[in-house]
């Protein structure tokens, strides 16, 4: 068995409870009031029930502790999930939908989300599902822009004649 790990030495147990005391944090706190109990003198068990985990997380407290003082036992946003496509992909995304698709080459006359990820994937390998893709492109700063509806068999003469004019003033 694994010998506990020692805290550091330029803190006490009244410094660890005047610290928990004015954190605005409270899992801070409650972390701060179990390590005072070692400090103390208690058991590493004692520990873990006052801050009501176990004793690996007493462990990781300990070791938080010791690298950054009571800072290392703030709660931090968790970085969540690398995106699957880098800078340079990005671009390359940029660019071509700056650019429009080529019917020819791309088979497509316009950008649906669909084709952008049949376009990532044929290009990088990396699958994207079309509502994480559109909200990639509205990161990049493009919004969905569609033409306003026509009739196929609209006459433009007709439409002209239609046109309401009123006399001048």
């Amino acid at each position: 068995m694994s010998s506990a790990v020692r805290l550091r030495e330029d803190f006490t147990a009244d410094d660890l409870r005047r610290h928990a005391k004015v954190s605005r944090d409270a899992g801070q706190g409650r972390r701060l009031l179990a390590l005072a109990e070692i400090y103390d003198g208690g058991s590493r068990t004692d520990a873990a029930r006052i801050g009501a985990v176990g004793l690996q997380t007493v462990r990781d407290w300990v070791l938080a502790f010791n690298a950054d003082g009571p800072a290392g036992l703030i709660d931090r946003k968790a970085p969540g999930q690398k995106p699957k496509l880098d800078a340079a992909q990005r671009q390359a995304l940029m660019q071509i939908v700056e650019s429009g698709p080529d019917p020819d080459r791309h088979g497509v006359v316009r950008w649906r989300l669909k084709d952008l990820a049949a376009w990532v994937y044929a290009s990088f390998g990396v699958s994207l599902d079309e509502s994480t893709l559109g909200r990639l492109i509205n990161r990049l700063g493009f919004r969905k822009l569609s033409v306003r509806p026509r009739h196929h068999a609209q006459d433009p003469a007709a439409l002209t004649a239609f046109k309401k004019t009123s006399p001048p003033p």
